[in-house]
């Protein structure tokens, strides 16, 4: 039965596991998420492959919060570049959440792969999103997680779309969002320092995502010790809030002017100021000819291996959430106070290690190829899901951390 018996409110109308089963044929594990385990899903009818979610419930509060979040957001949604919504079944443990199923590269192996890239294959993608992100903000959605990894070709065809997954952060803009999220090379300064936000932030991140495509490196990266996360995290935020990028040579040598004025209008610091989905649409390196069409890859790719291909970069950047009121406090970092408030207590400057960042691709030659990407923990470090404030944090030393966070950590293991 199409989309199950889900009931968000106050009914409570569950599936039974068994039709779930009944109609479709659940694969291995193929990818761990943050609040989710990703199956490859077979209908028993058609044979059709499809992506299913699997959130359980027993994993907390945040964990089933966000699956109902996804649900809410993806039955509103119809769009080409976005992955749609196929199922939902809501068990009294479960929510299975089933998608169509991209089987297409993402957009880094494609530039690898290819003999030839220009501004023009990025304007391309660019484009795509633009348009996609455009629809969700004139339905009042804000993304708040869009970066590389959610963006996928949609099959391995020579023309293939770009798709966007990923929505269990997104979320309707009923007057400005306060609370802070998101994947922390791509987060917007309104959001580090911690001010009210709204559609802004997607803009953004696809100004984040368009100056890596261009050129191979990130605007904002901070080399430091490994492990040592809270003093990357604290200098890259400062980098953030000051808008301190550059468009460095040789990199940024061969790229048109065009391309640089629309990054610099995308990723302006005040939000009120910086460019929409819709304006950036029109903009001529996206709709006229301002994209150069000489090929950049040997550059690019050049510092795609270099600044993504390492194991160092994928543990220190994509912490898969990060909330802000965990972590060193925006006033520390931007040296200026922010709104007349005071300093954070002692809780909320602790030192936090993840236990398990976001997980990259093992670079398995065989289900990799028809897009299953099986999952390993950097340096197989495994940990635990704390669905508190969104993120898998471990505290290394509790009594540094005051009262306050002993007792919150106490009562999470009491719960579990």
């Amino acid at each position: 039965m199409p989309f199950g018996c889900v009931t968000l409110g106050d009914k409570k109308d569950y599936n039974q596991p068994s039709e779930v089963t009944d109609r479709y044929d659940l694969g291995q594990v193929i990818k761990t998420e943050e609040f989710c385990e990703i199956f490859r899903a077979k209908e028993k009818t058609t044979g059709k492959l499809y992506t299913c979610k699997k959130f359980l419930k027993r994993d907390g509060r945040k964990v089933r919060k966000a699956a109902k979040n996804e649900i809410i957001i993806l039955k509103m949604v119809k769009h080409p570049n976005i992955l749609q919504l196929v199922d939902v079944y809501v068990t009294r443990k479960e929510y299975f959440i089933f998608l169509e199923l991209a089987t297409g590269r993402e957009v880094f192996d494609w530039i690898l792969d290819q003999g030839y890239y220009s501004e023009r294959d990025t304007s391309n993608v660019i484009r795509q999103v633009l348009e996609a992100v455009a629809y969700l903000h004139s339905l009042k959605i804000v993304h708040r997680n869009l970066k590389l990894e959610n963006l996928v070709y949609y099959n391995r065809l020579k023309n293939s779309k770009i798709v966007i997954s990923d929505f269990h952060l997104a979320k309707l803009e009923n007057g400005l969002i306060k609370e802070p999220c998101g994947t922390p090379e791509y987060l917007a300064p309104e959001v580090v320092g911690r001010q009210r936000y709204g559609r802004p932030v997607d803009c953004w991140a696809i100004g984040v995502i368009m100056y890596i495509l261009l050129s191979g490196n990130p605007p904002f990266y901070e080399e430091v010790e490994e492990d040592d996360y809270e003093n990357h995290d604290k200098n890259l935020f400062r980098k953030i809030l000051a808008g301190n990028y550059e468009f460095d040579p040789p990199y940024w040598d061969d790229i048109s002017q065009a391309a640089k004025e629309l990054v610099t209008r995308l990723m302006e610091v005040d939000q009120d100021q910086r460019i929409t989905a819709e304006e950036a649409i029109s903009h001529e390196w996206i709709s006229g000819n301002a994209a150069s069409d000489k090929n950049i890859k040997d550059g690019v790719c050049a510092q795609i291996e270099k600044n993504f291909a390492r194991a160092k970069w994928k543990v220190h950047g994509p912490h898969p959430v990060l909330r802000l009121r965990c972590s060193t406090g925006a006033e520390e970092i931007s040296g200026v106070p922010l709104s007349g408030r005071a300093k954070k207590p002692a809780c909320q400057q602790a030192k936090l290690l993840p236990l398990r960042p976001q997980p990259h691709c093992c670079g398995c030659p065989g289900s990799c190829q028809e897009g299953i990407h099986q999952v390993k923990g950097p340096r197989g470090r495994q940990g635990i899901s704390m669905p508190r404030g969104g993120l898998n944090w471990a505290f290394p030393d509790l009594a540094a951390t005051g009262f306050l966070s002993c007792l919150t950590f106490t009562l999470y293991f009491l719960a579990l």
